[in-house]
């Protein structure tokens, strides 16, 4: 009988997570029927979106939500041989029984001398949202100038890497002075630290003083509110994310952009990857490509130990990650 350790949501957070939102468990696991598969954990993923799915996709006492790369350790299913590695949504557990249904195999191009956890990065969920917010959403072309927020996370380092090999000028707003120093190893022309700037407007206008084709947005609240006003007319806004939100217990209000979105005639969308899941295999063989040239880097901040994701998924929380925050087992 195998058992799996799993973390489970004890409370709804109210704002910030603490630790004893968590709970650590452990489940015996029932022997395999047919066409089942028993996968180990090897690296899993922490996430921002974890923050407010949390709160309309699970109830407490459900196994925290999240994407894992694992080993398949035992087979009853021909399509998921024994050592074979899959991305799974299996959520924070070590160890799932799966009828492969939400088992999707690693590439068989994947080289061996890329890592594995790089499937929950840039070459995996954040690499395809980057991808689908800038071609299916913004429709970014040659010569347009973008800025993207949150830019040194594990979607904004792809979404500026993406946009330069696609001919365009990119702006990015991080946290601080390492993650600004990231940003100029990875291309983008401009980058600043917008906690440490007198202005945040200044610093939009003097990053792009024609403002912006597209914004790439990750933060929202007062960022959002500022740099719309730095759009160009008929510009467009791919909505990712909202972290500057996630743990308010207050919902924060105004000002309200409809006026400016009137005047400038923009277009502002949100979405999410699963959309064009289609697409998925195609994206990933062109994100892959681009990582083999040499055209886009991934940045990883990796935790070890099982143990410690609930600590990892609040440090990312707190900005406290340079790119994709994954956990190794």
């Amino acid at each position: 009988m195998v058992q799996a350790k799993v973390w489970v949501l004890a409370k709804h957070f109210d704002g910030f997570p603490k630790d004893s939102d968590f709970e650590l468990k452990v489940e015996e696991l029932p022997a395999l029927k047919d066409g089942e598969v028993l996968v180990e954990a090897v690296f899993l993923s922490v996430d921002p979106y974890m923050r407010p799915f949390s709160r309309v996709r699970m109830n407490e006492g459900d196994v925290m939500i999240g994407t894992q790369v694992a080993k398949v350790i035992q087979s009853n299913n021909p399509k998921f041989p024994v050592g074979s590695h899959v991305v799974g949504r299996g959520g924070w557990r070590t160890h799932t029984v799966s009828d492969g249904t939400d088992l999707i195999p690693i590439m068989p191009e994947w080289p061996q001398d890329v890592s594995l956890s790089l499937a929950l990065g840039g070459l995996g969920m954040p690499g395809l949202t980057a991808v689908y917010g800038i071609e299916e959403v913004l429709g970014l072309q040659k010569g347009e100038t973008l800025l993207v927020n949150a830019a040194a996370g594990a979607v904004g380092s792809v979404v500026g890497q993406i946009a330069r090999i696609k001919g365009c000028k990119v702006v990015g707003s991080a946290g601080s002075d390492a993650k600004v120093a990231f940003l100029k190893e990875l291309g983008f022309d401009e980058a600043f630290n917008y906690k440490t700037v007198g202005s945040l407007e200044e610093a939009l206008r003097k990053a792009s003083p024609d403002g912006y084709d597209c914004l790439f947005e990750n933060v929202g609240g007062s960022f959002t509110s500022v740099a719309i006003q730095q759009m160009k007319n008929f510009g467009r806004i791919a909505v990712c994310g909202s972290i500057s939100t996630y743990n308010d217990t207050i919902p924060q209000t105004g000002p309200y952009p409809h006026l400016t979105m009137i005047f400038k005639q923009l277009k502002m969308e949100g979405f999410m990857q699963s959309r064009w899941e289609h697409k998925h295999p195609e994206t990933q063989g062109r994100l892959l490509g681009w990582y083999k040239e040499g055209k886009l880097k991934c940045r990883e901040h990796i935790t070890k130990g099982f143990e410690k994701m609930p600590a990892a998924f609040m440090g990312l929380l707190r900005g406290e990650n340079v790119g994709k925050a994954v956990v190794a087992v």
